[in-house]
């Protein structure tokens, strides 16, 4: 996932949102930075602190097939 900083027409505030590599947007923030440094790494804290808590979808480690292991 990652994370990139917005800002919308009228509003000079940036945003931050994580996005997946699809481009999907899975959270947003409801505040506002300043400046798109800011957003950002407050973007990037969310990101880890999202990775720390989410264990529900760990990646399986590759196991061998039993054709590719040798007999």
């Amino acid at each position: 996932m990652q994370v990139i900083a917005f800002t919308t027409t009228g509003r000079p505030q940036w945003r931050w949102r994580i996005v997946d590599y699809a481009g999907i947007m899975v959270e947003e923030s409801s505040s506002v930075f300043p400046t798109i440094a800011a957003a950002v790494g407050a973007g990037s804290e969310r990101l880890q602190e999202k990775d720390a808590s989410d264990r529900s979808a760990r990646v399986m480690p590759h196991r061998r097939t039993p054709y590719l292991r040798g007999r």
